[in-house]
């Protein structure tokens, strides 16, 4: 549940912090006081698209904070954990948006997107606007209502779904049938390609090895040459290095009788020795081996120019072919999988029987709730001085298939007994449209997994008896929901266990808004005001009292 709101320079709101309970609780106030205001704060902290008008005239930016109790929600908490923004037993949504219209969201102190922030909404409140029956009238409105009735949203979402899964196949099916010559003729270039690729056996590293013999075999001669005069430098000419080295050791041996300190260049001069001496035999080795082969070098340069034709054919670098053959492949079991028409046949067949059939589950599930939800609206109507009346629902088999499942639903009334049900932009006028429209409203949020239910003034086109009944409505509501109630009937208001009242006063040469709970001595000053407008007398004073004592 809501237990706190916070408001920083938020539209007429300069600072405004408000603690609620559990129950019902009523919000009342003169007309353009800002009674909205507060729900339009909590939307934003909910997701809900925001912008600089938002922000209070004069100020920086404006923020919102609301902190909700959550120890008795374990899929949220579940959620909270899953996206590591959990903390122990709440929430704290806070939303952040400046004069310029940026924005900044976060849960639990840490930062997050808007989506994440409508995620959590759906889990802690939900808001039925003054103007939801008016939205009443669409079909498509009409259809989720039973669906959440029915506690069936999974189940929509599977047959959207499959829905989807099944069009998509069918397009490519329809396109394969139209374009299947110019599917064989990429089929054929695709297989001309593999085929010289694969002939080409080439591979990367055998490349790289291929051009190393290359260079050796063209370059034999230098190489020859090279070495041998090398050779002849340090052992096999005349004062080679090697028979100099010698002379060095010699006379440092003689010389270390003398002074032991020559030792070390000694020893780095015998180092150098042997390692003259492994050069001169690895020297001697190569040049045995080197020998210059026409033929193979030849053979080694006819192979590099099929690689290079290869890769000037299809306009590539050489170390690309591989991935070049890797994706003709691809491509070509693409193109045979599509041009397999019994294949993608099958499959769609297989998706359409997918559907049909949860498009069935959902369809006995309307059936079975649309009964239910019709006689209970009905029951509620008689209550809503629409005595007589019935509320029907009917499913209509669709010619084609949707992603919606296999019917239309449609929301039916008669207002009063004698009179055939008929769709409701035919016969309902717009205070019997509100009625019906709060009698769903009513029904559905019993079954609505949100501890929260904010109801904004949809009460609107109700008086006399029928507020009072609409007041035991809600009431009935926060026994195992938090219900948040903007109304201007005092027979509602007079039934709510908290009573919060908004006001505004010129402060600074600007409007401001503020709310604060009323005491029982301020709530019959309130309800008296609702009564008999800006001027209270005794009798409604007494009248409020009777009201407010009365339940």
């Amino acid at each position: 549940m809501l237990r706190q709101l916070g408001l920083r320079d938020f539209v007429i709101v300069d600072q405004l912090d408000l603690t609620f309970e559990a129950g019902f609780t009523v919000l009342t106030g003169e007309t353009g006081a800002g009674k909205s205001i507060l729900i339009d704060a909590l939307a934003l902290a909910l997701g809900e698209r925001g912008d600089a008008g938002v922000v209070r005239a004069g100020a920086a930016r404006a923020e919102i904070s609301a902190d909700f109790d959550t120890q008795a929600m374990p899929l949220l908490q579940s959620w909270l954990v899953d996206n590591e923004l959990d903390d122990e037993g709440g929430c704290l949504l806070r939303r952040v948006i400046d004069n310029g219209g940026r924005s900044r969201c976060f849960i639990n102190g840490r930062a997050v997107s808007t989506q994440q922030l409508r995620e959590v909404g759906e889990f802690l409140v939900d808001i039925h606007g003054q103007h939801a029956h008016q939205s009443l009238l669409k079909s498509a409105t009409q259809r989720t209502i039973l669906d959440s009735y029915a506690c069936a949203d999974a189940l929509v979402n599977r047959v959207a779904q499959a829905y989807r899964h099944w069009h998509t196949l069918s397009e490519a099916l329809l396109t394969l049938q139209q374009d299947n010559g110019a599917l064989a003729a990429e089929r054929e270039q695709l297989d001309w390609k593999i085929q010289d690729l694969t002939a080409l056996q080439f591979d990367l590293v055998d490349w790289l090895a291929l051009q190393e013999e290359h260079k050796r075999l063209a370059n034999a001669l230098s190489l020859g040459a090279g070495a041998a005069f090398v050779l002849d430098a340090l052992s096999e000419g005349e004062a080679t290095a090697q028979a100099r080295l010698n002379a060095a050791m010699v006379r440092l041996a003689q010389l270390l009788e003398y002074d032991p300190a020559l030792q070390a260049s000694y020893d780095l001069i015998m180092s150098a020795d042997v390692q003259l001496q492994e050069a001169v035999h690895h020297l001697r080795r190569y040049a045995d081996q080197l020998e210059a082969d026409p033929m193979r070098l030849v053979e080694v340069e006819q192979r590099i120019e099929q690689v290079l034709d290869m890769a000037r054919k299809y306009r590539v670098k050489v170390e690309a072919l591989p991935d070049l053959l890797a994706l003709a492949l691809q491509r070509q079991a693409e193109v045979t999988h599509s041009a397999d028409f019994s294949a993608l046949t099958a499959e769609v067949n297989d998706a359409y029987q997918c559907w049909h059939e949860l498009a069935q589950q959902l369809s006995q599930i309307r059936q079975v709730t649309a009964i239910k939800l019709a006689e209970l609206v009905s029951s509620t109507m008689q209550h809503l001085a629409l005595a007589g009346g019935q509320f029907a629902i009917t499913l209509t088999a669709l010619a084609s298939p949707s992603a919606q499942g296999l019917e239309q639903v449609e929301f039916l009334v008669a207002p009063h007994a004698g009179v055939t049900p008929k769709a409701l932009a035919k016969v309902a006028s717009g205070g019997e449209l509100s009625r019906i429209s709060l009698a769903l409203q009513t029904a559905v949020s019993e079954v609505a997994g949100v501890p929260t239910l904010i109801f904004d003034e949809v009460d609107v086109g109700i008086g006399g008896g029928v507020a009072e009944i609409v007041g035991h409505l809600l009431k009935g509501l926060s026994t195992s929901r938090q219900i948040l109630c903007i109304t201007h009937l005092p027979q509602v208001a007079a039934l709510g266990e908290h009573h919060l009242q908004v006001s505004k006063a010129l402060k600074s040469d600007q409007v401001l808004s503020h709310i604060h709970a009323l005491s029982l001595t301020e709530r019959v000053d309130e309800i008296a005001r609702m009564l008999g407008g800006m001027r209270i007398t005794e009798t409604t004073r007494n009248h409020a009292k009777e009201m407010l004592g009365a339940f």
